[in-house]
């Protein structure tokens, strides 16, 4: 790089160098021009010239001799001027174009070398040509008889040699020439310091290799699936890929390039975490509309010791999908225990009846087969379930039962509910209910009451051909330990008592639960479709907790629904068939037919029912 400019520097002061002495070239040759065009005149302005000229261009031949010439006084006053200016010559000859007057005397007499026909005709040349004396800067001009200024009786022709142009040359260009030589010298100083500076503001790379680097930068920052944003020393934005854009809600990331940080609309925590960055500083948690991000900062310090800071990384990863996995996973495992139970109690009867026959006491086996019959099918993890005709629904709900049972909490599922259609998006809706729930059994754990329960009523809705569920969530706890339930909406708000040194995690929560994310991330799933989470009774201190609601619309889609409740027949215990309502984002969604026993969601629901959205 460095050669490179010095040979640019070099070529410039060249070529300015090489133009300068052209011009000054051209300049001088037209000055010695203009100095033999003067003498020229002058000598062909002086009367004893003029007479002399006429006289000889009557003269006989004898006169025109070289002999004659040598000693004539043209020949004499023609050297005196050459000595005195210095020209190259001083040559007088008449209208025929012979020499009158030369410094070689062996010349005159002869015609001269160059065309005379311009002075002849009345008109001065200024010019160069090459002649008996070599190339020369040269002007002719025309001899006008004794008192005539039209009749031309012959010409003088003076000449400067190129010799002496190129000396003046000489000394001309010699201040130019060491003008050149210093620029060249500042040039080469200047081009040395660029060099030096730009390596060390390129980290030593070469040109070549900071392209490949930008090409293996933009390959890397399209190719990975997380977020990447690079941010300077100064906190601007320098890098933003497209994940990044996508996670973070940016529709179009490249304008963030240089923005400062404070303006660039990226999540208030973005300070915090930088100022926190350190090899060993955890990642953060973040909810960004419909994404739980995971955001992890890096500082960057250069190779070289002692250099400043290059700035921050900051990954951007998102946990929303492995959440919802997660959850799906642990509902697939407590169903799969809840199976195994009911496995091991059916495996228990068998075995009865069987033992009671080999014992061969029939009448003991038909006894117990009856009573078998009269309590009925073997036990589903939740109460109710088939009150739910779709069965993603019930197996969620099961696990959930299974889940809230190890942690001696029991889940029911209302008397209310009635959920006819099927689940188009099992994702967004458990998650909602998944969060709900989850949040509902660890209040009811840390609550004081002793009979500890959740109850969750569903309802589906149809209008113009869609389907919206509702959803109530009750719980034994102490309720909210705010006025104003929005708070709990908020990210990062939660009540969730940390374990004690040593104690191990309730099985079954997910590791990030009662981080203060479920929530918000409800809310915003909920939002995203029209729909809304809320608080419609913050419960009291002893219980009944809190009651949280839940509007999710175009979640359901028809399946087999019978007209209304009532066709699926009356209930197992010969009471009336309660009878769903569907109320506006307002209400909770679900009125309770009136209060039993453990029916508190329908309760709540009912002392709520005036609208708390």
């Amino acid at each position: 790089m460095l050669l490179l400019h010095l040979a640019v520097v070099a070529a410039v002061v060249l070529l300015c160098g090489g133009v300068y002495g052209w011009l000054t070239y051209e300049r001088l040759g037209r000055d010695a021009e203009h100095q033999a065009l003067s003498i020229a005149r002058s000598v062909a302005a002086d009367d004893d010239v003029r007479a002399e000229v006429a006289r000889l261009k009557e003269a006989s031949p004898g006169d025109l001799a070289p002999a004659v010439l040598a000693v004539g006084p043209l020949q004499e006053a023609a050297e005196d001027v050459r000595r005195r200016t210095g020209s190259l010559f001083v040559v007088i000859f008449d209208d025929e174009g012979l020499r009158l007057s030369h410094p070689n005397h062996a010349r005159l007499g002869e015609r001269v070398s160059t065309d005379p026909s311009e002075p002849l005709a009345g008109r001065e040349f200024t010019g160069q040509a090459r002649g008996t004396l070599g190339r020369s800067a040269r002007a002719k001009v025309p001899v006008y008889a004794p008192g005539s200024s039209e009749e031309v009786v012959g010409g003088v022709n003076v000449g400067f040699s190129r010799a002496d142009v190129l000396s003046s040359l000489e000394e001309d260009i010699a201040p130019v020439a060491a003008t050149a030589v210093g620029a060249l010298a500042l040039g080469a100083a200047a081009s040395t310091a660029i060099a030096r500076r730009l390596k060390r503001l390129t980290l030593g790379l070469e040109p070549e290799e900071i392209t490949e680097l930008v090409q293996d930068q933009e390959a890397v920052l399209r190719g990975v699936d997380e977020g990447v944003i690079g941010i300077s020393p100064g906190h601007r934005i320098t890098v933003v890929n497209q994940e990044a854009g996508r996670l973070l809600g940016i529709a179009d990331p490249a304008r963030l390039v240089g923005t400062p940080l404070a303006e660039a609309g990226l999540p208030d925590s973005f300070p915090a975490l930088l100022a926190a960055a350190t090899p060993a500083s955890p990642a953060v948690e973040q909810v960004v509309g419909p994404h739980v991000l995971i955001l992890s900062a890096r500082a960057v310090r250069p190779a070289g010791p002692g250099q400043p800071g290059l700035g921050w990384v900051v990954l951007v990863r998102d946990r929303t999908e492995l959440q919802s996995l997660t959850r799906q996973l642990d509902a697939v495992g407590a169903l799969s225990t809840a199976l195994r139970a009911q496995r091991h109690e059916f495996a228990n009867r068998l075995h009865t009846i069987s033992g009671l026959l080999a014992l061969g006491d029939t009448d003991e086996a038909r006894r117990y087969v009856a009573e078998v019959t009269e309590t009925g099918p073997l036990s589903y993890p939740a109460e109710q379930a088939e009150l739910l005709r779709d069965p993603y629904l019930q197996a969620f709900l099961g696990a959930k039962s299974v889940e809230a049972a190890e942690r001696g909490v029991v889940l029911r599922i209302g008397e209310d509910t009635l959920v006819r259609g099927q689940i188009t998006d099992p994702q967004d809706v458990t998650t909602v209910i998944g969060n709900l729930v989850d949040n509902a059994v660890r209040a009811a754990v840390q609550g004081a009451a002793e009979d500890r329960w959740v109850e969750v009523e569903l309802l589906d809705e149809w209008a113009d051909g869609t389907g919206t569920l509702h959803l109530v969530v009750a719980d034994s706890g102490d309720g909210l330990p705010v006025a104003d339930p929005e708070p709990v909406f908020a990210q990062g708000w939660s009540t969730a008592a940390p374990p004690a040194d040593g104690a191990v995690a309730a099985p079954g929560l997910p590791e990030a639960h009662g981080q203060g994310f479920g929530l918000p991330l409800s809310r915003e799933l909920a939002r995203r479709r029209g729909g809304d989470v809320w608080v419609a009774d913050r419960g009291r201190p002893g219980g009944p907790g809190a009651v949280f609601c839940a509007r999710l619309p175009g979640t359901v889609v028809p399946g087999h629904r019978p007209a209304d409740r009532a066709a699926a027949g009356p209930r197992e215990d010969g009471g009336p068939a309660p009878v769903p309502r569907a109320t506006g984002a307002g209400s909770t969604g679900i009125r309770a037919a009136g209060p039993r026993s453990g029916g508190a969601a329908g309760e709540a629901a009912g002392r709520a029912d005036g609208g708390t959205g």
